[in-house]
Formats: C-alpha cells, structure tokens, sequence
C-alpha cells in the first residue's frame, strides 16, 4: 500500500458535490465533467486530511463555509472556460471543413 493512498485531497469531495449541482445538463458526459473538475481543481488551493473524521471535527464552519463558496464560483468559471473551449474548437472544426 502507498502512502498516497492514504491521503486524500477535501477539495475534491466538494467540487464533485457541486458539479453534481451545476452541471445537471451535462450529467452523462463524463469527458466534460473531468475536464471541468480539473479546471476547478487547478484554480484551488489543496486541503490534504488522511481520514474523513479529520475534516469533520477539526474543519470551522466557518472555513468549511468558505471553501463551499470558492469551489461554487471555481466550478461555474470552470463551466464557463470549458464550455468557451468546446465552441472555439467546433467553430474552428467547422471553419476549417468550410
């Protein structure tokens, strides 16, 4: 067993929590959604905990509140760049064929 599998990154649990939330049209397009999770993922900082109780007990509300509102508005912008890169490439697809 790896050490790396011993420790897990809280950022993660909640960006998924909240694509779940915003990316409701785009629910069976697994290439999109990895795409925005790691946009998001990359515009955050990292929150390491080896075992969930540790975030549970020691996490503030208040600091949990605020992580909640960064990944919000991390998880919209990255739907937004990704959405904007997809459009680029097809209207480049299509200029291209024309």
């Amino acid at each position: 067993m790896s050490i790396l599998d011993n420790i897990s990154n809280y950022y993660e649990k909640l960006v998924l929590e909240e694509l779940a939330q915003q990316a409701v049209q785009h629910a069976g397009d697994d290439e999109f959604l990895t795409d925005v999770a790691c946009v998001a993922l990359n515009s955050l900082p990292a929150r390491y905990y080896r075992h969930g109780v540790d975030m549970a007990f020691y996490l503030p509300s208040g600091e949990y509140l605020e992580m909640k509102s960064r990944v919000k508005l991390a998880v919209a912008e990255a739907i937004a760049r990704v959405e904007e890169d997809a459009r680029t490439a097809s209207d480049s697809g299509a200029a291209e064929e024309g």
